[in-house]
């Protein structure tokens, strides 16, 4: 069904909402006339698209309430009702949530091929955004989230918070910590940081697709269709699906794209590189099928000041967390600095972060790992996927978010998606 820009009506909306097209631009009460934000004092609404494991979990976070579940699966819709307690609505299509006037905040917890499309949707529709990791599939779906959420005046997070607090990954302390050691130029410049086993790395390393699917009859539950949405299609197997779907590269990237961005916007935050990418990526990887993700052996990614981030795959013993031309840190603060506990004691703690989102929902401050700092960070594991799927060396503009002369890989900073999905801001 074609539309002209800007002709459809709230009522054409609803007509359409089971048609896979997402050209829409649905108009919120906030902006007709209604007020700019909730009010410090007034209860938030809050909708979630994605039920599955972590879909669940974020039924549970605090502020805000609960309106609306989503999921192209009924069964884990119903599930979700269950724990979500009475006035919830389910719904199978994610456009039928955004159409709702009385949402404030949009929770995105479907496998990442979605992350772009539904956050785009979300901020064209008025909504604030809670996302999932990755932020996106692709650096160019990125860069359309971080164009429609600035446009549109929306706050967003990811849903990763180690730069803000908790324990960090097998270090046994805040990243603050770790923050203070790098800002005190104690280890020296440029640094090199280790991300492997010793802080856990390893863990979901081996997430892995199959490569002998046989297709079967899709089960009665699930609107396969809907939840392919943008991506290529292929025949039903339950493989493809739920837990198992970070083994794709259709959908995701392995344990890396599952787990990457947990581990990298850290480091991103700790060398002070939220506005900049990597010059340079290698990896050394077996190949890779074209469906399923398979494993590597390492991947070093190099910013233009000689700063470096050096992704384990084989479990190196007794490495570095960072090391730099004056000294080594280790995870538990460990250091082969002379004196270091009390050098570190003497340091003061870096600027604290907000860690609530709904305050910053509500006052429109910036979240401290918002659209434009996460894309960064997501930049850095879809950098890596791509190396991998190639299998050789890039070279990265970090201004222009592209490859240079390499017509290969930059199809795959945005890839065409499945008709007649697509993003229109």
């Amino acid at each position: 069904m074609k539309r002209e820009k800007g002709k459809v009506s709230r009522r054409s909306f609803l007509k359409i909402v089971g048609a896979s097209s997402v050209g829409l631009m649905i108009v919120p009460r906030r902006i007709l006339g209604g007020k700019a934000y909730a009010s410090p004092n007034e209860e938030l609404t809050r909708a979630i698209i994605g039920v599955g494991g972590m879909g669940l979990a974020h039924i549970e976070y605090k502020g805000g309430r609960l309106l609306a579940i989503c999921d192209a699966d009924e069964n884990r819709l119903k599930k979700a009702l269950e724990k979500a307690g009475p006035g919830v609505k389910a719904y199978k299509d994610f456009r039928e949530v955004l159409a709702r006037e009385d949402i404030d905040i949009v929770h995105i917890v479907t496998p990442p091929h979605w992350h772009g499309i539904m956050a785009v949707e979300s901020a064209k529709a008025g909504k604030d955004i809670w996302c999932e990791k990755p932020m996106t599939r692709t650096i160019g779906e990125g860069k359309k989230v971080v164009e429609a959420v600035q446009r549109y005046g929306r706050i967003f997070r990811i849903n990763t918070w180690f730069r803000m607090k908790d324990t960090f990954y097998g270090f046994g302390t805040t990243v603050a910590q770790i923050k203070k050691v790098v800002d005190s130029g104690m280890l020296g410049w440029p640094l090199r940081v280790n991300v492997g086993e010793s802080t856990g790395f390893t863990w979901k390393f081996f997430w892995s697709g199959r490569t002998d699917l046989e297709p079967q009859p899709v089960p009665p539950e699930l609107d396969y269709d809907l939840w392919l949405g943008p991506a290529p299609y292929k025949p039903y197997h339950p493989h493809r699906v739920h837990g198992t779907f970070r083994g794709y590269w259709d959908y995701d990237g392995g344990g890396l794209g599952d787990m990457g961005q947990h581990y990298l916007d850290p480091v991103q935050y700790l060398l002070g590189k939220d506005d900049t990418s990597p010059v340079e990526v290698e990896v050394d990887a077996p190949p890779q099928h074209p469906d399923a993700v398979s494993y590597f052996r390492w991947i070093r990614l190099k910013y233009a000041d000689g700063c470096e981030i050096f992704l384990d795959g084989e479990g190196r013993p007794n490495m570095p967390y960072i090391e730099g031309p004056k000294g080594k840190l280790y995870p538990g603060l460990k250091s082969d600095i002379p004196n270091f506990e009390r050098k570190l004691a003497s340091l003061p703690d870096p600027e604290p972060l907000e860690t609530d989102f709904i305050k910053c929902v509500k006052t429109r401050q910036k979240f401290p790992l918002n659209e434009v700092n996460a894309h960064r960070s997501c930049i850095l594991v879809n950098l890596a996927k791509i190396a991998m799927q190639l299998g050789r060396s890039l070279k990265f503009d970090p201004e222009k978010q592209m490859f240079i002369d390499d017509e290969e890989a930059n199809r795959l900073i945005d890839p065409p998606m499945r008709a007649p999905w697509n993003i229109l801001i």
